[in-house]
């Protein structure tokens, strides 16, 4: 009996194997997991440079006398490419406060164009007597410069002066009001039709090698890594120790003392400087808790370092109008202050460096190495350029100034649609302007 029982149960399990074996056959085979493709359009190889700009257009600064309108406000939500630079070769870009400039590689000596707004002469003297305070084409700048080779190092504008630095030295234009033109302040001058140019040759027999501009001062970073600074200095945005104007280059200690920077960083009166081991400097106004400051104080008239050991090795910063913004060398972006900061609606203020996901700027399973390579900042704008050339932007996005085709704000980081490899952009108050290498 016990026999047949299990005679019984090992013709059961050899049927169930059989079924089960049946069963695998008819089912469809599993497929095979395949990597996806990534598109990557190849990008030009030779010196190519294409301008994108966007934003408000009624001021002339995007260069396009085409989108100006007769009747209500002009401009561009989305990137348009700009005729002129495809006519010129194009090197660096600077944005003001209403106007741009361009400079671009050149044997004729007409190494710098400007357009847009021009009321105190900072894209030089125009001599068209129907428009001299503004400009809607791109249009030479004449500098007293000795030779036809010399070049464009480095460019910065401000909110009505205009820093050229070339290998002549540093040229400036516009407004002197504070002395951020570095020549003494005239009272009363009249800045309209000036064909006042002046020269900052070095800096007491040291090269020149960038500069900055915040709304009305400006900074010079020698080739030694010190920085000097000269201009409006009311909430202490020169560093200099105190907070009257000054005409002077003149340098800025504190904590900066025995550092070697290698960047700064200013859209109107809050200064971030980078050192060349990852530290941050601060200086300048501090209203919105940029800064280190104390509990009586929203000014910072010195050098002070800012506490950043939690956030990485540091490898750009970027300053808005009420906000700042560092990178480290994992690609993330840290951002702390008031505005449209990139966490959505709700957030208005932080206190100290916040991360913004990775996720927000392209970084996911099928692109693990996607990161953000450097970060930009203009008054109400953020920023941020991904090692693939991708731009991405978000905050207040009045006149279009984001790029993203609308003229909505934007609360977190969103992919502008530019039909090129993004290499650098600029920010004025409500235009932007993007230096570009063109995809074959």
């Amino acid at each position: 009996m016990f026999s047949a029982g299990r005679s019984c149960l090992v013709r059961v399990a050899r049927s169930a194997k059989s079924l089960y074996l049946n069963s695998q056959r008819s089912m469809p085979s599993k497929p095979e997991l395949k990597t996806l493709p990534i598109f990557q359009y190849p990008i030009s190889q030779k010196g190519d440079r294409r301008v994108y700009v966007w934003g408000l257009a009624a001021h002339g600064a995007l260069g396009d006398p085409r989108a100006m309108k007769k009747n209500g406000v002009s401009y561009i939500s989305k990137p348009k490419r700009l005729s002129f630079a495809e006519r010129h070769k194009v090197t660096d870009i600077a944005c003001g406060y209403g106007f741009t400039a361009y400079a671009v590689h050149s044997l004729d000596g007409n190494i710098v164009y400007g357009t847009g707004i021009n009321t105190d002469s900072q894209l030089g003297h125009n001599l068209d007597e129907k428009f001299f305070n503004m400009i809607f084409v791109p249009r030479p700048i004449t500098l007293p410069l000795k030779n036809n080779s010399s070049m464009i190092i480095d460019m910065a504008a401000g909110r009505a002066h205009l820093l050229i630095l070339t290998t002549e030295g540093l040229f400036t234009l516009g407004n002197n009001a504070y002395g951020q033109c570095g020549r003494p302040i005239i009272l009363n001058e009249n800045y309209e039709k000036s064909m006042t140019v002046h020269c900052i040759p070095d800096i007491k027999g040291n090269k020149i090698v960038a500069v900055t501009a915040g709304q009305d001062h400006s900074i010079l970073l020698t080739e030694t890594g010190e920085i000097y600074t000269f201009g409006w200095g009311a909430d202490g945005q020169t560093g200099l120790a105190h907070y009257q104007n000054e005409h002077r280059p003149s340098l800025v200690k504190g904590d900066l003392a025995g550092q070697r920077i290698v960047k700064v960083t200013c859209a109107a009166d809050c200064v971030l400087a980078l050192s060349d081991k990852g530290k941050v400097y601060g200086w300048g106004n501090s209203e919105y808790g940029q800064l280190p400051v104390r509990e009586d104080s929203y000014q910072v008239n010195i050098a002070t370092e800012l506490d950043t050991r939690e956030l990485g090795h540091i490898i750009d910063i970027a300053s808005g109008g009420c906000f700042c913004m560092v990178l480290n060398n994992d690609g993330n972006v840290y951002v702390w202050g008031y505005g449209i900061l990139g966490f959505g609606p709700q957030v208005q203020k932080i206190s100290k460096p916040t991360l913004i996901s990775p996720t927000l700027f392209g970084n996911n399973i099928y692109n693990r190495n996607v990161k953000v390579s450097s970060i930009y900042c203009g008054i109400s704008q953020l920023a941020a350029l991904t090692n693939m050339g991708d731009l991405y932007m978000w905050g207040c996005n009045k006149f279009g100034s984001l790029g993203l085709g609308h003229t909505k704000n934007q609360f977190f980081p969103l992919r502008v649609a530019v039909g090129a490899q993004v290499k650098k952009i600029t920010c004025g108050v409500d235009h932007t302007v993007a230096l570009c290498k063109p995809f074959i």
